[in-house]
C-alpha cells in the first residue's frame, strides 16, 4: 500500500475468510471515531445502535439501507426494509481501534492519523461462504464510500445502486 494514497479501493481477501478494506478520511481522528461509535452519525453511513465501549457490552445494529438510497433506487429482492444484528463490543481503544462481534466472526476498525487525514482499515473475519464474501465485500465498499462522503461533506452515492453494481464486480474479483 502506498503511504498517502490507496492503489486499490476494493476490498481484498487476505485469507479465505478475511476481508480487508481501507479508506482515507478527513481528520481529526476523534471526529472519525465518533462516526464509528455515535449511533446518530453511524446511521448516516452504516447502521444505528447505541454503543457502550466496554468489552462484552451488547450492541444491536439496525440497518435501514433504503434511507441511504435515493428515491426510486429499488431494494433488491429478498432484502428486508430493516435488518438487525445482535452483537457485542469485543474491544475498544479510543480513538484508534474498535472490535465488534459479527455473526461467526468479527469486524475491526483501526484508525491511523497521518498529515491531517485518517486511514481507516476495516478487517472482517469469519466469511466462509462465497456468496457472503461477495455481498459483504460490496456492502462494506459502499458503506465506507458513504462514510467518506459524509465525513467530507460530499454528496453520497445511493446505497442500493452502488451495492448492486459492486456485487457484480466483487463476484468477478472473488475466486470460485
Amino acid at each position: 500500500m502506498k503511504d498517502l494514497e490507496l492503489a486499490d479501493r476494493f476490498g481484498t481477501l487476505v485469507n479465505p475468510t478475511t476481508l480487508v478494506i481501507r479508506r482515507w478520511l478527513p481528520g481529526p481522528i476523534e471526529r472519525i471515531w465518533s462516526y464509528l461509535t455515535d449511533s446518530d452519525k453511524r446511521r448516516k453511513w452504516l447502521a444505528s445502535g447505541d454503543m457502550e465501549l466496554t468489552p462484552g457490552s451488547p450492541l444491536e445494529l439496525v440497518w435501514r439501507n433504503d434511507d441511504l438510497s435515493r428515491p426510486g433506487d429499488p431494494r433488491p429482492e429478498n432484502f428486508p426494509e430493516e435488518h438487525r444484528l445482535q452483537s457485542r463490543v469485543i474491544a475498544a481503544d479510543p480513538p484508534h481501534r474498535l472490535v465488534i462481534g459479527w455473526g461467526e466472526g468479527d469486524v475491526t476498525f483501526e484508525l491511523q492519523p497521518k498529515d491531517g487525514r485518517v486511514l481507516l482499515t476495516l478487517t472482517h473475519t469469519g466469511l466462509t461462504e462465497r456468496s457472503t464474501k461477495v455481498g459483504v465485500s460490496a456492502g462494506w465498499h459502499v458503506h465506507l464510500d458513504l462514510l467518506v462522503a459524509e465525513a467530507s461533506g460530499d454528496t453520497a452515492s445511493s446505497f442500493w445502486a452502488g451495492w448492486s453494481a459492486l456485487r457484480h464486480t466483487y463476484d468477478e474479483r472473488i475466486p470460485q
